[in-house]
């Protein structure tokens, strides 16, 4: 047999095989839909029940959301046209109650003529962040600065906004947008501004309040680093010389000088707030304070200080165990009780308050997972490096413990603004319920019941459902231990 084999010549292929398509049921849509849908029995019945209530869903909404009416003056108008249009038994939405009132529940009560004012805070928001969370990505920035300019330059010019304003806007902005692609560490400084600017424009007045409740911070830290040796003695002095100045100073000083420079605003008192005005202010406020607050409180529950620890303890685990519509009902009836007799707590500051209580308590939960999820050998390296316990929390610890907890962060960023919409039981409109009801007593919408409720909901699946993305990006950005 071996002679037989040596004596045979051996085959070479001389030219090569021109490359094969594979099977179609091994490519494209096929092997998709037999990867994903029909991989096995059980998968295979899965998929024919949901496609199943899909089409019952479809088949019972379509006929309403094909038979709606967008021109119409009343719900009895919208009846009228699709009884005429479809037939006397056919049902349809009358969505002419959002292209009527649709400013009602974006705006609430707040001046028309002063609409700019809430849309030039919101596009200055974006502009604020923007060095923050994408500072890695020139790319994504520049299409965030560029849409929160074009946007809100177009809004506020459709909403009514003067020239005046808008030449003014436009060099505000494009001015902060040149700040932050060159100089990076100036724009980190004006997004610490923001919330100061903000408030002056949503609530008026003469802008001299703001900068007074701004020069707090600066006697605060000057009283701080004058004092510096002296480790937390100095920042409980700084902390105590700040409420000094914004109790008995501020307001005086700021009289003053509003007498001699009266830089004002239209003052809006904050019963006119509502609609998505009122829960994306409360929203971000809320954001902004309860994650710094929440890193506090996590890294005193795992204190090695027993004071501490415990303070931290009673307060988390109260706050966790109190429904939030209960300090919601603190906020607005019994907080007065605790005040001195003539103090004017605005309504809005008490629940930006209790929501930040609230939300900071279950931010401390989640960043203390973040710290308990990562390995002793961090703790230790920190000390093999010689750091102390704020550099090695701030150079080494932290930034994993937060990029591991991204998606809780989120998450419970999302749940909080969802929640701003409970402030309708401390009488405040929010924009799901109250403004709904309000937009409904008029004689001419009432009847409308879905519409409100489908548009409110649209925009808040918008806001979280872009929440939700920008976490997904910060992940994957951040995943740079797997590339």
């Amino acid at each position: 047999m071996s002679d037989i084999q040596a004596q045979s010549p051996a085959f070479v292929r001389e030219t090569m095989l021109p490359p094969q398509p594979p099977p179609s049921s091994a490519a494209g849509v096929v092997l998709w839909l037999r990867t994903n849908l029909f991989s096995g029995p059980l998968n295979i019945a899965l998929t024919v029940l949901g496609l199943a209530i899909i089409w019952m869903i479809f088949r019972t909404l379509w006929p309403w959301l094909s038979h709606s009416v967008w021109n119409a003056g009343s719900m009895a108008e919208c009846r009228q046209i699709i009884s005429e249009a479809y037939g006397p038994d056919a049902h349809g939405g009358c969505f002419a109650i959002i292209k009527h009132r649709w400013n009602q529940f974006v705006f609430g009560f707040y001046p028309q003529d002063l609409y700019w004012r809430p849309v030039l805070a919101f596009g200055l928001l974006f502009l604020a962040l923007a060095p923050v969370l994408f500072a890695d990505s020139a790319k994504a920035r520049r299409i965030v600065l560029g849409l929160a300019v074009g946007l809100t330059l177009i809004f506020s010019a459709m909403l009514g906004g003067g020239a005046g304003a808008l030449v003014g806007m436009a060099v505000l902005m494009l001015g902060w947008v040149a700040l932050i692609e060159t100089r990076p560490g100036w724009a980190l400084l004006a997004s610490l501004l923001y919330p100061f600017l903000a408030v002056w424009l949503l609530w008026g007045g003469s802008l001299w309040g703001p900068v007074m409740a701004l020069a707090g911070f600066g006697v605060g830290f000057a009283v701080w680093q004058a004092g510096a040796r002296y480790g937390l003695f100095a920042v409980a002095l700084g902390a105590v010389a700040a409420a000094l100045w914004w109790m008995f100073a501020a307001a005086p000083v700021a009289h003053t000088l509003a007498g001699l420079v009266p830089l004002r605003l239209t003052p809006v008192s904050s019963d006119q707030f509502g609609g998505f005005v009122l829960s994306i202010t409360i929203g971000v406020a809320g954001i902004a304070l309860s994650l710094p607050m929440g890193i506090i409180l996590a890294l005193a529950r795992r204190s090695d200080l027993p004071v501490i620890k415990m303070m931290a303890v009673m307060f988390i685990e109260f706050i966790r165990g109190v429904p939030l519509i209960t300090l919601l009902f603190v906020a607005s009836l019994l907080l007065n009780y605790f005040l001195p007799p003539g103090t004017n707590f605005d309504i809005i500051l008490r629940v930006i308050i209790m929501v930040t209580l609230f939300s900071s308590a279950y931010m401390a939960e989640v960043i203390r997972g973040g710290l308990a999820a990562l390995p002793k050998g961090q703790y230790e390296a920190a000390d093999a490096l010689g750091l102390d316990y704020w550099k090695a929390q701030r150079l080494i610890i932290l930034p994993q413990a937060l990029k591991v907890s991204i998606p809780g962060i989120v998450s419970t960023f999302i749940g909080m603004f969802k929640d701003t919409t409970l402030v309708v039981f401390v009488g405040l409109f929010d924009p799901l319920k109250a403004m709904s009801d309000t937009v409904r007593a008029s004689f001419e919408w009432k009847g409308a019941y879905w519409e409100p409720y489908i548009f409110v909901g649209s925009i808040f699946f918008i806001l979280c459902f872009g929440m939700s993305r920008y976490s997904m990006y910060l992940e994957r950005r951040l995943k740079r231990d797997h590339r």
